[in-house]
């Protein structure tokens, strides 16, 4: 990149946490002066803090002065809303705004490939990244998925890959960031508190993931998909699909119970689905949009095949944490989503105690209503939408609401209480599931958080 746009201009980074400290460094090393602001108080970000100082980085806390307009460009951190009074305010003004992604891209010699979706993301990011560890090929993984971007960007050469996990929110304020390969699991209802409760903003974020690719570039997607398929058809790349269950000229499907890619005229037969280690339809079709990334990258069907039967899967996905007196314990506090939560539930046999809440996002629960009447013995009911969920569900099983005990975060008292209740409602051979739907923001910084929490207290339960 010519760093003539960025030196010596003044740039404001908006977020203290992991990727604002990241992309604050990587401008300042291209010369930048760099201001970064974040509204937490600066006992939440010592840690973030620490790395701004050591980099004599200049930063605020507590508030969004009137110094943060004070820039020829704004740059965002994922968790940033776009209708933050920050932001309104900077657009009002005209400042240029791009988000941490965009901004780490420009450096990035390596070709990108970048998986969005509203379900799914981290588990098929993960598993590429795998498949690429497995098959000897350097790669980094980092984007959403918890690790910036903008910290390993200047370590790629151009015979590396970088894997992007990449949220709506990262493809909100991009300008030229550009995958060579695409992928979109899904779009499916979420995040409707930012997205003015419309789906069709929504899918517009997504599709923003193909925003500059160009014809010899990929897109891969779901072809089952209502949501995608009606965004694609924006797309100027080559396009190809994956489907769990009709054949496609090109891409990926089932065929005489075994998943075949079938990419540039070339057909491979991967793997039979019953053999691969993460189990549901969901994951069938993660393990469809890794095989085609990996193969578009070139990687062989034998290691492709090698990773799908190995792989174990995410942590706070769907993880067996320990069986306790005949109850299994499971942490899936990666499902902030309706739809997540209908994946878990679709992946069990036995009855289930759900364990649903925290900050609701604008859910519409009735997409569940009958697979819980099916499959739920009993719900229990937490956090901020507690009563929310207790009248979504209240007619079709026992609920039992868990009100939020002291104010602090972690809330370890309040997951005590939650994991007490749904031991006592739980029968030998039932599976306690916390899938919450929800964000994690009252009680917890983040889901990592909450279900660490929840696996520190299920593995401190008494067998009787």
């Amino acid at each position: 990149m010519d760093d003539s746009r960025i030196r010596n201009k003044k740039i404001s980074v908006i977020g203290a946490a992991r990727s604002g400290v990241a992309v604050a460094r990587l401008l300042q090393r291209h010369g930048a002066m760099v201001f970064v602001s974040d509204r937490e108080p600066a006992e939440k970000l010592s840690k973030s803090l620490a790395e701004l100082r050591a980099s004599d980085i200049a930063y605020e806390t507590g508030n969004h002065s009137e110094r943060v307009f004070d820039c020829s460009l704004m740059v965002l951190s994922p968790g940033v809303p776009s209708d933050a009074a920050v932001v309104l305010e900077a657009q009002r003004r005209r400042i240029n705004i791009v988000s941490e992604i965009e901004v780490a891209s420009w450096f990035c010699q390596a070709p990108i490939v970048a998986i969005t979706g509203s379900n799914g993301k981290t588990t098929t990011t993960t598993l590429l990244g795998r498949i690429f560890s497995d098959a000897k090929k350097k790669h980094v993984v980092a984007g959403n998925i918890g690790t910036a971007f903008s910290n390993f960007v200047l370590e790629l050469a151009a015979t590396d890959t970088m894997v992007l996990e990449v949220s709506s929110f990262q493809l909100d304020f991009i300008e030229k960031f550009r995958p060579k390969v695409s992928v979109i699991l899904n779009i499916t209802q979420n995040h409707m508190d930012r997205y003015e409760h419309s789906m069709e903003k929504y899918a517009a974020s997504k599709a923003r993931i193909f925003k500059n690719q160009k014809q010899d570039d990929v897109l891969i997607y779901n072809a089952d998909d209502e949501w995608t398929l009606k965004m694609i058809r924006q797309a100027h790349c080559k396009k190809i699909g994956f489907s769990t269950s009709k054949g496609l000229r090109e891409g990926a499907f089932v065929e005489n119970e075994m998943l075949v890619t079938f990419i540039n005229g070339h057909r491979s037969e991967i793997i039979a689905p019953l053999q691969i280690s993460i189990k549901g339809k969901h994951n069938l079709q993660n393990a469809m949009a890794a095989a085609l990334a990996a193969g578009m990258m070139g990687v062989d069907s034998a290691s492709i095949r090698s990773t799908l039967r190995n792989f174990k899967g995410v942590v706070h996905r769907q993880e067996l944490v320990r069986e306790v007196n005949g109850i299994k314990y499971v942490n899936d506090s990666k499902a902030t989503t309706v739809d997540a939560v209908w994946y878990a539930l679709n992946a069990y046999d036995e009855p289930i105690v759900l364990i649903l809440g925290g900050k609701d996002k604008g859910n519409d629960y009735s997409k569940i209503q009958e697979l819980v009447k099916k499959k739920v013995r009993a719900i229990v009911a937490t956090g901020a939408s507690a009563e929310i969920i207790a009248k979504a569900f209240a007619e079709i099983v026992p609920v039992h609401r868990v009100e939020t005990i002291g104010n602090e975060k972690p809330n370890v008292v309040s997951m005590e209480k939650v994991i007490q209740t749904a031991s006592s409602l739980a029968h030998r051979g039932d599976v306690v599931l916390l899938s919450p739907a929800c964000t994690s923001f009252d009680w917890f910084e983040d889901y990592e958080e909450r279900g660490n929490t929840f696996k520190q207290i299920v593995n401190g339960l008494m067998v009787e």
